[in-house]
C-alpha cells in the first residue's frame, strides 16, 4: 500500500534551517509527483510547494527564494530544505501525492519557529 513517513520537524530559531524528508512506498515514485503542504494552527492546510516529476517545481510566495524541494529518485524520498525559517513557518507539514485520482498524505512533522 501507499505509504508516505515524514520526518525532520524539530524547534528551530527564527532565521535557522532544517531539512524535512518523506519517503515513499507502495508506488511508482519517480513516475508521480510529490508536494509539501502545511497546516498552522487554526488555519487551512495549503500548498507549500510541489515537484513535478517532469522536474517543473512551483512554491508558494511566502517561501520562495528560502524553501528548496528535491526528489531522490532512487531513495524514493522527497525534500524540504528550509532556510531562513520565520515564526510564520510554523506548522504541521505534510507530504503528498496524487496517483490517479486518489489523495494520499504523510501523517505530518511539527516544525516550530520560536526563539
Amino acid at each position: 500500500q501507499v505509504q508516505l513517513v515524514e520526518s525532520g520537524g524539530s524547534l528551530v530559531q527564527p532565521g535557522g534551517s532544517l531539512r524535512l524528508s518523506c519517503a515513499a512506498s507502495g508506488f511508482a515514485f519517480s513516475s508521480n509527483f510529490m508536494s509539501w503542504h502545511r497546516q498552522a494552527p487554526g488555519k487551512a492546510r495549503a500548498l507549500v510547494a510541489i515537484l513535478e516529476s517532469a522536474g517543473r517545481i512551483t512554491y508558494t510566495d511566502s517561501v520562495k527564494g528560502r524553501f528548496t524541494i528535491s526528489r531522490d529518485n532512487a531513495q524514493n524520498t522527497v525534500y524540504l530544505q528550509m532556510n531562513n525559517l520565520k515564526p510564520e513557518d510554523t506548522a504541521v507539514y505534510y507530504c503528498h501525492t496524487d496517483i490517479w485520482g486518489t489523495e494520499y498524505w504523510g501523517q505530518g512533522t511539527q516544525v516550530t519557529v520560536a526563539s
